[in-house]
């Protein structure tokens, strides 16, 4: 017969299988948001999370942006994959509200341009006219509001962010979503 406390470690061991068996699938909803922004960031390998103390900690912790240098900070980022084909781009602000909460906004866009649209090359009679030829763009937008607090216990912030999420593909296809999420630091 099992006791109280053997009932709540197989809970437990059976929560932890399935928080696994999750994890392991694949996922590739909004990747875009998984490159990350910032020179700092990317150079040092994602472990700028637990450290992140300026404008682009609205990405990567919004706990952090309570301890930016300055009244206001501004960073841009611009970077380009597969040889120029896909552009990603991020723009980011941060300001202090008073001496222990701070704001910011980010903006991420990562999007393929001027793809050509084939659909109508050839017409109805079966000839091929290069001039019906169009382009469209493939564009992925995240937009970012950030807030961060310091708390009373010494050294303790907390952080949160909205996004909202706009993809586009041309006039094929559009989809909104928006996500939430907090942490808190030391």
């Amino acid at each position: 017969m099992m006791g109280g406390r053997g009932i709540v470690m197989l809970a437990l061991s059976a929560i932890g299988l399935l928080a696994h068996a999750q994890s392991d699938a694949p996922k590739y909803s909004n990747e875009f948001l998984a490159i990350g922004v910032g020179a700092r960031g990317l150079g040092m390998g994602y472990s700028i999370i637990a450290a992140s103390r300026d404008v682009t900690a609205g990405y990567w912790n919004p706990a952090g942006i309570v301890r930016a240098s300055g009244d206001l900070q501004v960073a841009a980022m611009h970077s380009e994959y597969f040889a120029g084909i896909a552009k990603y781009d991020y723009i980011g602000l941060a300001k202090h509200i008073d001496s222990v909460s701070s704001i910011g906004f980010s903006y991420i866009r990562f999007g393929i341009d001027d793809i050509p649209n084939t659909i109508d090359l050839v017409d109805p009679s079966g000839n091929v006219d290069y001039d019906r030829i169009s382009s469209f763009s493939a564009v992925d937008n995240a937009f970012l509001i950030s807030y961060a607090r310091k708390l009373k216990l010494e050294g303790l912030r907390f952080g949160a962010n909205a996004k909202v999420i706009y993809r586009r593909v041309g006039d094929f296809g559009q989809a909104w979503g928006f996500g939430l999420g907090c942490r808190i630091a030391v």
